[in-house]
């Protein structure tokens, strides 16, 4: 007996999927036992670059959850709204679920989950995070034997796009942007990229995996890149760093009582697996024991890659489908219920750049010196660069320090009367 797929959309995501299940020649075996039952859309009108029956394709997106026929909703609309509401109706109906919807996963990632485990059904997500880089079922199953500790990632690919043709190019921020959106790389919002929300709603879902809590997604710390100007870029060359939006989750202690979950510009060493990793690709990096370091890296979006996420849950359902067992496989469910405790961005211990423009006059870096030492941050190097043009530019780069300390003698050194502005402030991995 066929397995029955409801699949809500039918967009770039949608798509890919519909044709990737069509094309089922010479890919796994299980998947010439689906039936692509009920696609839902929001208008009958629009046309497709797939070829579906007219009595499988309609508008009432409530009739396929509710269809008793349907064995796998797969949502692939996105956005929060009918989103949330269609996955929850579709589990309560017994209905296993495959999303691509990080947003969803992020703020509602509790209430789906509870409501899933309670009906005895699976929600898989492997393409909410990093396109088609398999990472959500590693974390689940092959690498759940280690104790993590570190998960690292480049997981935007529009700022890792934008970042890497600044580097390349030596351009501004708002060039490359509005190139960027011509060019179909950003959005004509590109708020969610640029700010670094889209990485935390994948970082908040990656630590709740890696550390086995739920992650409230208030809690992660987001810090854009519309800040980082061609000046550091070429700093950052010339001390032997690139610079990344990258999406961190840490734990600070071995209970993961104390994580720290966060996305920011960084300061990455050349040296570092992350540093070359250009363009819209992504790549994520998790560390633990006994593992060591291992790194995903791949496309993190298009309709191809995300519709190989897609299909391969809507495969392991497929298998569990098939097992004729009714107790629930614990690779495949969602185990973890309470909240992991994430620290203040303030308890960070990092290491710091910082680029002061000052007035030109004799004891500046004493001044500066003074300061950090008041406050326990210990300079690793200090350099006067040049000018721009009447002020002196002065570039710091501290050992590592606790954020809430250097944020303090920041707000003192801001004080002195030599100090012009401070515009930069990046932290270092």
């Amino acid at each position: 007996m066929g397995v029955k797929l409801g699949i809500l959309g039918l967009g770039t995501v949608g798509t890919g999927t519909v044709q990737l299940l069509q094309d089922a020649v010479g890919r796994h075996p299980l998947l010439q036992e689906i039936e692509i039952y009920r696609v839902g859309v929001r208008s009958l009108d629009k046309s497709r670059d797939v070829q579906l029956q007219p009595e499988v394709i309609t508008t009432d997106l409530e009739s396929i959850v509710n269809d008793p026929a349907v064995d796998i909703v797969v949502e692939v609309m996105g956005g929060l709204e009918p989103a949330r509401s269609l996955i929850l109706q579709a589990i309560n109906n017994g209905k296993h679920v495959v999303t691509a919807n990080k947003a969803a996963i992020a703020r509602f990632g509790a209430e789906i989950f509870t409501a899933a485990n309670q009906a005895g059904v699976y929600v898989m997500l492997e393409a909410a995070v990093g396109g088609g880089i398999p990472v959500i079922q590693p974390l689940k199953q092959a690498l759940s034997v280690n104790r993590l500790h570190t998960v690292t990632g480049i997981v935007n690919g529009t700022t890792n796009y934008i970042l890497t043709r600044m580097q390349t190019e030596g351009s501004d921020f708002g060039d490359v942007l509005a190139d960027a959106q011509r060019l179909g790389y950003a959005e004509a919002d590109p708020t969610a990229d640029v700010d670094g929300l889209d990485a935390g709603d994948k970082i908040a879902i990656l630590a709740s995996l890696a550390f086995d809590g739920r992650i409230n997604l208030e809690d992660v710390y987001c810090e854009g890149i519309r800040q980082v100007s061609k000046t550091d870029i070429a700093y950052a060359e010339k001390l032997g760093f690139v610079i990344k939006l990258l999406a961190i989750a840490k734990n600070q202690a071995q209970d993961a009582t104390k994580l720290s979950v966060r996305v920011h510009p960084t300061f990455v060493p050349k040296t570092h697996p992350l540093a070359s990793i250009n363009g819209v690709y992504n790549a994520i990096l998790v560390e633990g024991e006994p593992i060591g370091q291992v790194m995903f890296f791949g496309p993190g979006a298009g309709a191809g890659a995300t519709a190989s996420a897609v299909t391969s849950d809507i495969l392991s359902l497929v298998a569990a489908l098939k097992s004729n067992t009714t107790a629930p496989n614990p690779l495949l469910t969602c185990r973890h219920e309470e909240y992991s405790h994430v620290a203040p961005i303030s308890d960070l211990i990092t290491r710091f750049y910082a680029r002061f423009l000052t007035k030109d006059q004799a004891g500046v870096i004493g001044q500066l010196g003074t300061c950090f030492g008041n406050h326990g941050v210990s300079i690793e190097s200090i350099v006067q660069t040049g000018f721009q043009g009447e002020l002196v530019e002065i570039v710091v780069v501290t050992h590592d320090v606790r954020e809430g300390e250097f944020r303090q003698a920041l707000a003192e050194i801001q004080n002195l009367s030599a100090i012009d502005s401070i515009p930069s402030i990046l932290r270092v991995l």
